[in-house]
């Protein structure tokens, strides 16, 4: 029997995420005994903080191992509607707090609320692998506006409104961006919010996960616009900010509406979220980041690492680098190898690219196409700066073998 064809068009329609792919090339490669250096993981290389760790486990020593409420604790979303007032000024009421197993659950039960067959979601690239793909997964239709290097990956106001048609019903971006690490402006998010304000049922995922990672900026929200704030669902987490990656805790803040239908839909297919996580949540989230040594000295680690990379890869002919303002990610433009070979590997395109590097420099990096920039590739830096400076040197001297 051909068991594809007892396989739903739903799980047929999907591909695998671009990061795990790369994630597990890599992995191959190092049980055949090969030095890998990974920089295609999207994870911080940092432990929870101490006080984070101590609050889970007073949390088992306390017996808090019982079903909790589908939307998450009282007092973490509680907290979490206090940070959002705390840090960006946003006024959500606990009960428009959804706790997920994270960001990504977040992103879907929203999606899974929303959207109905053939409405279209407009993405802007580069965007996270994910989101086409969660947004086929519940019935719409991706559409995407391209951007490049030379606009610092990021879309403006005409660019939005030429993409809007009578089927959109939706938004999604994320900044700082995965995998550019660009970070919009107040000005550039207003230009966005003023051409919505013109389209009252779209509406807008404003994905912020990487909230606290961004050097010399203040975080601004979409949802700061009193025209479109009853359209945000603001998405956000702790795996990045926290380094609890594998916590599983995300939230979403929305109107009062959608956190009911997504408190109905997450009821169905997994109900709440581990209580030893969530109490390790509520110990961050209480966390005012201004205050903490942690994430401070994280934020500035990433940032040195951050102009270590952006220098070498200035210096790489035929590499043209971003310098992200946010995130632990570059997304340098390599489209000058394309059509290049070494004899052996003839590169067409990002993910050639990837595949030659992973196999003549052992560096594990993520194409561009992945991301809807297919002239691109992503260099993850979360990673120490001796590992940063020997991958880099290990690709200059692969892309050299390229004529």
């Amino acid at each position: 029997m051909d068991h594809q064809q007892l396989l739903s068009t739903r799980v047929k329609s999907l591909t695998e995420s671009a990061t795990l792919e790369m994630t597990r090339k890599s992995r191959e490669l190092r049980e055949q005994g090969i030095d890998v250096i990974t920089l295609s993981i999207g994870e911080p290389d940092f432990n929870t903080p101490e006080a984070v760790k101590k609050a889970a486990i007073q949390a088992i020593l306390d017996n808090q191992s019982h079903y909790p409420p589908v939307p998450g604790i009282a007092e973490l979303r509680k907290a979490i509607s206090s940070k959002l007032l705390r840090d960006n000024n946003l006024v959500y009421k606990p009960s428009q707090i959804i706790v997920s197993n994270g960001a990504k659950q977040s992103i879907m039960n929203a999606m899974f609320a929303l959207l109905n067959e053939g409405d279209e979601v407009i993405i802007p690239a580069p965007f996270w692998v994910s989101y086409p793909e969660m947004v086929k997964l519940a019935g719409g239709t991706p559409v995407v506006i391209p951007s490049d290097v030379d606009q610092d990956f990021k879309i403006n106001g005409q660019q939005l409104e030429g993409a809007i048609t009578a089927k959109t019903k939706a938004f999604i971006f994320s900044s700082p961006c995965n995998p550019s690490g660009s970070v919009y402006t107040r000005d550039e998010l207003k230009q966005l919010a003023e051409v919505f304000s013109r389209y009252p049922n779209i509406m807008i995922f404003s994905d912020e996960i990487y909230e606290y990672i961004q050097f010399g900026n203040a975080h601004e929200s979409i949802a700061q616009f009193p025209d479109v704030f009853d359209r945000v669902i603001v998405i956000n987490g702790l795996s990045k900010g926290f380094a609890m990656t594998g916590w599983r805790i995300g939230y979403m803040a929305a109107p009062q509406w959608l956190a009911d239908a997504c408190n109905t839909i997450q009821g169905q297919y997994t109900s709440g979220s581990s209580t030893i996580s969530q109490a390790a949540a509520l110990e961050a989230v209480s966390t005012d980041p201004t205050g903490s040594a942690e994430l401070q000295d994280m934020i500035h680690q990433f940032e040195t690492r951050r102009d270590l990379l952006f220098a070498l890869l200035s210096e790489v002919e035929g590499v043209i680098p971003n310098k992200p303002q946010g995130a632990f990610y570059m997304f340098p433009d390599i489209s000058y190898y394309f059509g290049k070979s070494d004899g052996k590997y003839l590169i067409n395109n990002s993910y050639d690219l990837c595949l030659y590097l992973l196999a003549e420099a052992h560096v594990a990096l993520v194409s561009g196409d992945a991301f809807g920039c297919d002239n691109c590739i992503r260099f993850s830096y979360a990673t120490s700066p001796a590992m940063i400076t020997e991958a880099v040197e290990r690709v200059k001297n692969a892309l050299k073998r390229l004529q």
